[in-house]
């Protein structure tokens, strides 16, 4: 039997679109690797086959009709949609490396070095990291994974917490026995402060008083730098308890604080929830719940 698709003209549908975005038949041939004039015989063709002019020309120029405007967005969508599902195929395979996006702090200071538990556990499945703050486009970016530092807000994706996170002060030994130890209502203004844009000292400041204290040190907006920084003896960081267990445990920094304040970040396992039956996607899964399970909090 025919289908309902048989004479749809999927091809100009794709040229159509090219030209409403770039408003040139010689652009739009230019970004399909095509002819000026194949450009030009597929919307004609397109344009018999609804019966509605789709553009206006004007020598070079092209203008959208208002039957293209109403069209367009239809266009768009069932592309992404075709685009979506190949890559899903290309993405499902078994084969290759497992792709996972995450921070580069998070990678060098709490994944690698514990990374190799996993490698023993599941030696068939390689590796690749790829560095990245921004937020995934799965649809279109060859990634299966991303572990993010937020508040789990991540639509139509599968969002599952990894690792609660604190904020405790930090500082080289040497510092700590020369200016003291910090708690929340130390006045500020005596003590050199690493700055960072991300975890500011206002965050652990529990005073009805605003002090306004000069920090005698650089600002940093990079958590693996900012420990870098406090292990040279720069001054005090306020640190995320997740970055900075590796650095307390060698003793190159010490807390300044008994204190440990629960932060409203935390670290969550994001993907499309199909490739959650991916077996590599399944296996890592399982892993780094374990190892973020075996992760020990501050004590007070």
């Amino acid at each position: 039997m025919p289908s309902a698709y048989d004479r749809l003209p999927l091809g100009a549908l794709r040229v159509f679109e090219a030209v409403a975005t770039h408003s040139s038949f010689s652009a739009a041939a230019d970004s399909l690797h095509v002819t000026t004039a194949a450009v030009s015989q597929q919307i004609k063709a397109l344009e018999s086959y609804i019966q509605v002019p789709l553009f206006r020309r004007s020598g070079r120029t092209v203008q959208i009709t208002e039957e293209g405007l109403e069209l367009l967005p239809a266009v768009r969508a069932g592309l992404d949609k075709l685009e979506s599902a190949i890559h899903h195929i290309k993405q499902y395979g078994r084969a290759g490396p497992l792709q996972i996006s995450l921070l580069s702090s998070f990678m060098q200071i709490w994944l690698l070095p514990r990374i190799r538990s996993f490698r023993k556990k599941f030696p068939d499945v390689e590796l690749r990291f790829h560095t990245s703050r921004e937020m995934v486009d799965f649809s279109r970016a060859a990634i299966h994974v991303a572990i993010r530092y937020g508040r789990g807000v991540y639509p139509n994706l599968h969002s599952e917490k990894i690792l609660d996170d604190w904020i405790v002060p930090v500082g080289t030994p040497e510092l700590i026995r020369q200016y003291g130890m910090i708690d929340r209502s130390t006045d500020l203004r005596k003590h050199p402060l690493l700055e960072s844009d991300d975890m500011p000292w206002s965050v652990w400041q529990r005073t009805d008083q605003e002090f306004a204290w000069q920090s005698r040190a650089p600002t940093i907006d990079d958590s693996a730098g900012l420990l870098i920084a406090a292990e040279e003896g720069l001054g005090y960081a306020l640190a995320r308890w997740t970055m900075v267990t590796r650095a307390l445990q060698k003793g190159t920094l010490q807390r300044a604080s008994k204190e440990a304040l629960p932060y409203s970040f935390a670290y969550y396992l994001v993907c499309p929830k199909a490739y959650l039956e991916l077996p590599k996607v399944a296996q890592f899964r399982e892993w780094l719940v374990t190892a973020a399970r075996e992760f020990r909090g501050p004590a007070n």
